[in-house]
Formats: structure tokens, sequence, C-alpha cells
């Protein structure tokens, strides 16, 4: 069986998460270093294998100080972890997408389960073959050894445990 590599085009692709801040607010970030391929037998993606990492020196809350403390031993400790991964594969059951692998952060893997939306596939002015994806789920930061928890003098909670991961992705064939 043959199968076709897609590379993650990172000029149409994002990779962002969103976690509660005092329980009251919302702050999303960015990866905006990030790369992955896809390796696919069929047209519509299912069972293809996926794999998905970024770098952690990349992540942007647009508020310096935070970044920084996000880089940090409290958090993802970039400078011994400076990868976030992901290996898995896309099942399609009937038209319901999931992405199902393996996530590693700071050494922690763990196994998740992300929705997708399978936008489809289109060509571009360019004669490229792409390939679109939306990619949602959640999970706790604690299991991934970001465990930095504070609370304020109120007893409120400074950091949500659960993150929203939010991804939107665009593929490109390769030749």
């Amino acid at each position: 069986m043959s199968t076709t590599k897609w590379i993650i085009d990172p000029t149409h692709s994002e990779v962002s998460f969103k976690v509660k801040h005092l329980v009251i607010s919302t702050v999303t970030g960015y990866f905006k270093e990030f790369e992955g391929e896809v390796e696919s037998a069929s047209e519509d993606f299912d069972g293809s294998s996926v794999s998905f990492s970024t770098s952690i020196d990349s992540i942007s809350t647009n508020q310096t100080d935070r970044d920084n403390h996000l880089k940090s031993a409290d958090f993802f400790d970039a400078e011994n972890h400076p990868k976030l991964s992901f290996a898995g594969k896309i099942v399609n059951e009937g038209g319901d997408y999931k992405l199902v692998g393996d996530l590693t952060i700071k050494g922690n893997t763990k196994p998740l389960t992300l929705d997708v939306e399978f936008g489809g596939v289109a060509g571009d002015p360019y004669g490229q073959t792409k390939a679109g994806f939306e990619i949602e789920g959640k999970i706790s930061r604690k299991e991934y050894g970001l465990t930095w928890s504070p609370v304020t003098e109120a007893g409120s909670v400074v950091v949500s445990d659960q993150v929203r991961l939010i991804l939107s992705v665009q593929l490109v064939k390769q030749a």
C-alpha cells in the first residue's frame, strides 16, 4: 500500500492554547515554531500516522514576563525540555474524526484524544495540494508536570489546571 507524505504549512497554520487566569478570565497563548508530518494511505486520512513537535522557546502570550515564566522550571522548563511532541494517528469513524496518540510535555507522556474537523483537500494557485484540519481538546497541565499552582490571599486559583488546545492546521502534499 502506498502512502502520501504531508507536512504542516506553518504560514497557514497556528497552534494555540487557552487557560483560565484567576478563574475569571482567559489567557491565550501560541507556539510560533512548530513542525509536523502526516503519512496517509487514504483520501479521508483514516489511519494516517501523525508526528508533531513545537519549540517551547517559541511560546507567546503577548507578555514577555509571563512568557519567560512559562519557559522556566515552574512550567515547561525549556532549558531541559525544549520540545513538546505528539505521535499518533487520525481515526475516521463515519466522518467523526479524532486524533489519538501520545502527548509528551516536560518528559511526561500521556495518551491523548483530540476532536478533529477535516476541512477537505484543495489545490492552491501555486499547484500545491493542501488539506485542512481544525483540532481541539483539553489536557490537565498538572498531569504533564506543569504543577506551579499558587493561590491568592482569598483562596482563588491563579492558573487553571485545564488547558484548551486549539490547532488550525494546513498540510501540504509532498511529491
